[in-house]
C-alpha cells in the first residue's frame, strides 16, 4: 500500500497537467446578451463551424469603434472568402441607448452580427475596460489573440493574424 499510493499520486499529478501554451489560453465566458430582435442569446452559442470568430466590443458613440468596423466591413467579404472568419460586434450601449443600435448599424450597412450587452454581463466577463476592444477565437472556442485601440491600418495586421488561426498555425503576432 505504501508503494502505491506515491505512483497514484504521481499519476493524478501528471494526467492533470496541461502544456503552457493551453493554459494561456482563456474559453469565451458564458453571458447572456440581446440580438437586435430582442431575444436572449447565450455567448456560449457563438460558433462558426470550426472557423474564427472575431468579436469586437464597440458602442455608438466610440470614433475608432466606428471606424475599425467600418473598415472591416470594407473587407469582411473578402475575410470570408478566404477564412470563413465571422465577425460579431457587441455593442456596450446601454439600456436607454439600445434603441439606437439597430437604425445606427442599418445605416451603416454593416453586414456582420451585431449583439447588445446592455447591462455588461459579457463586457465584465471579458474584462473589457474601453472599447474597441477585439477577441480573436480559434475553432476550440479559445481565445487566441486580442487588441484594444484602433488606427488605420490594423485591419491588416489582423488579416495576417486571422489567417494563422484559419490555418490551425500558432499565433505568433
Amino acid at each position: 500500500m505504501k508503494r502505491i499510493l506515491p505512483l497514484l499520486i504521481l499519476a493524478l499529478a501528471t494526467a492533470s497537467f496541461k502544456p503552457a501554451d493551453e493554459t494561456k489560453k482563456a474559453l469565451v465566458p458564458s453571458a447572456n446578451v440581446k440580438n437586435l430582435k430582442g431575444e436572449i442569446i447565450n455567448t456560449s452559442a457563438f460558433e462558426n463551424g470550426g472557423k474564427p470568430v472575431l468579436v469586437s466590443f464597440w458602442a455608438t458613440w466610440c470614433k475608432p469603434c466606428i471606424q475599425e468596423l467600418s473598415a472591416w466591413n470594407n473587407v469582411y467579404d473578402d475575410w470570408k472568402k478566404e477564412t470563413g472568419v465571422k465577425i460579431i460586434a457587441i455593442s456596450i450601449d446601454d439600456a436607454r441607448n439600445a434603441a439606437k443600435v439597430a437604425p445606427f448599424i442599418n445605416g451603416k450597412r454593416w453586414e456582420f452580427e451585431v449583439y447588445l450587452d446592455e447591462n455588461g454581463e459579457f463586457k465584465r466577463a471579458m474584462n473589457v475596460n474601453a472599447v474597441p476592444h477585439s477577441f480573436l477565437i480559434d475553432k476550440d472556442g479559445k481565445i487566441v489573440w486580442m487588441h484594444n485601440s484602433y488606427a488605420p491600418g490594423d485591419e491588416d495586421k489582423l488579416f495576417e493574424v486571422i489567417k494563422q488561426v484559419a490555418a490551425g498555425q500558432p499565433v505568433t503576432h
